[in-house]
């Protein structure tokens, strides 16, 4: 009967899914049989898996009736997302989700086995429906609105799972949470991981979701926000104040300059540094990103270098020995600077766009890869803005292949170079 059953689905699925998503699950991780063997020191993601819906237009929608276009199924989840992005760049992360005994979630674990990767930290039940999120763009690929239905996430993503794999988040080089944790959970997985001097990533998620940070900022070292979601932090955390927010035409960079949007978001990146988290990545869109930081950009226990497989040690070589970060480190260290709040710009790569769903997760795999391969903060930040472009270009919310010996790592050492010599400072105090 189950093999019946699983037949159907199958059928299904090739049905609902175009070609190349079906292949692309057939893509091999890049690590080695050897390398994916052992989980000790992997990265911890916890967060969502989600089935992504993406509905595409091909002419103008006229509200009430059907409008001829493309629709896509793609494995997403901001957690799933960063995870996946980062075992294709020589990491092997430890993934701690839900899904559901329904279609989608049998096509999540499905690719996730597929890669290699361990599906010991995803629960799988039969009362859980499986995370989606309906997804409609417009025609130039831009979002137009969404629908999720996450609330599986919140439910059964709950303190005592996340606590059975204790173990590996006190091994972990580094832990990342995404919001859709309800604040129980994100505060219990935060706890063990500041027991063991872990640093921790919060991945906002959303803007409505980006307030969760007010249980746990204590022990976030690193948030990844965009504009909007930043100021909706810092007026989480300091209701006594009134941070405002940028205009959606300001968000894609419509008659604002770099240096117009820093003066309107540095009280809120200034009040989240003042809270105590380390380093903030502030995404513009079109705009690049900010990289404010406190005095120092070393939060990281171990030298991660020597700890890293066969790919990650390639892309620790190539950009390693082609972009140095040393102008942007003195410039720390001296005693130029007026402050010790200061944040970097550092600008986008032109892209010729497909879709956006994905590239802000791709930028922060990107650069959690990075940093857990060896490479420093400013390094990692190139080579996350680099993925981003390689997302925004594909169907997928994940580009599709990185593999040792493509021209993937040499073409982000050489994007990362072109991004560090084009980064300027600013004082944030």
């Amino acid at each position: 009967m189950e093999s019946s059953a699983r037949r159907r689905l199958e059928s299904v699925a090739r049905h609902l899914l175009p070609p190349e998503i079906l292949v692309r699950d057939l893509y091999p991780n890049p690590l080695s049989a050897e390398e994916l063997s052992s989980w000790d020191f992997a990265p911890v993601i916890i967060g969502g898996m989600v089935m992504d819906i993406h509905a595409k237009p091909s002419a103008h929608p006229i509200p009430g009736t059907t409008t001829p276009g493309k629709v896509q199924y793609v494995s997403g989840g901001v957690a799933r997302n960063v995870a996946e992005c980062m075992s294709k760049l020589g990491n092997k992360p430890f993934m701690i989700s839900v899904v559901g005994h329904d279609m989608a979630g049998d096509l999540l674990l499905k690719y996730w086995k597929s890669a290699g990767l361990s599906t010991e930290g995803i629960l799988k039940l039969e009362s859980i429906t499986t995370p989606v999120v309906s997804n409609m763009f417009d025609s130039s690929g831009e979002l137009a609105m969404a629908v999720a239905s996450v609330e599986a996430v919140e439910t059964f993503l709950t303190p005592g799972w996340i606590q059975r794999f204790q173990r590996n988040i006190c091994s972990a080089p580094m832990l990342m949470v995404d919001a859709n944790l309800n604040s129980p959970s994100l505060k219990v997985a935060c706890q063990i991981a500041a027991g063991s001097g872990i640093p921790v990533w919060f991945e906002p998620v959303s803007v409505t979701k980006s307030r969760r940070i007010a249980s746990v900022v204590n022990y976030i070292t690193c948030a990844s926000p965009n504009e909007n979601e930043l100021v909706a932090m810092a007026n989480a955390l300091s209701p006594e104040k009134e941070f405002s927010y940028i205009q959606h035409e300001a968000a894609e960079g419509k008659g604002h300059s770099v240096e117009s949007l820093f003066e309107m978001l540095k009280p809120a990146m200034c009040s989240l540094l003042q809270k105590g988290i380390k380093l903030l990545v502030v995404t513009l869109g079109s705009h690049g990103l900010f990289l404010c930081c406190r005095e120092g950009l070393s939060f990281m226990k171990d030298n991660l270098s020597s700890r890293v497989g066969s790919f990650g040690r390639q892309l620790y070589d190539l950009v390693n020995e082609s972009c140095s970060s040393k102008k942007h480190i003195n410039f720390i260290k001296s005693g130029e600077r007026a402050s010790k709040f200061f944040a970097f710009h550092f600008p986008a790569l032109p892209a010729s766009v497909v879709s956006l769903v994905g590239a802000g997760d791709c930028l922060v795999g990107g650069i959690l890869a990075s940093i857990c391969n060896g490479l420093d903060v400013m390094q990692s930040v190139a080579v996350g803005i680099a993925v981003a472009k390689a997302a925004v270009e594909t169907q997928t919310n994940v580009p599709a292949k990185f593999s040792p010996g493509t021209v993937a790592a040499f073409c982000f050492a050489d994007a990362a170079k072109q991004i560090l010599s084009a980064a300027k400072v600013f004082q944030l105090e």
